[in-house]
């Protein structure tokens, strides 16, 4: 069973950065991130295969938001600039989908793991 550990949310002025890292304690060929404010549906974030590297990013972030990972390491990290508001959020590591397709990012229930999150609050 996978275990993910997120880090590095935090509080930021509107228009800030912040970067976010989810270490796992195995292999997984699919990682992600999703989140979700208070009131609000889980919402995927940002995906990638980790072998090939191919990142899928929603709309909402495409642009502003950038995936890189340490495969060595396990450690997949979520860059994120122009923070608004609206990014505000518990955000949440997770792998493993049946396949690591666009799919999986509207499909919060497809995902085999899930970490305890990290919240990240912006400020206007």
């Amino acid at each position: 069973q996978a275990g993910l550990l997120e880090s590095g949310g935090g509080s930021v002025q509107s228009g800030g950065s912040l970067n976010l890292t989810c270490v796992r304690s195995t292999y997984s060929f699919c990682v992600g991130w999703f989140r979700q404010a208070p009131g609000k549906e889980r919402e995927g974030v940002a995906m990638i295969d980790t072998d090939y590297e191919r990142a899928i990013y929603s709309d909402s972030v495409r642009g502003r938001f950038t995936l890189s990972q340490d495969p060595a390491k396990k450690t997949l990290y979520l860059h994120m600039n122009s923070l608004t508001p609206e990014d505000t959020a518990m955000y949440y590591c997770v792998s493993d989908p049946p396949t690591c397709g666009a799919y999986a990012l509207t499909s919060p229930g497809k995902w085999s793991y899930w970490g305890q999150g990290t919240q990240v609050t912006v400020s206007a």
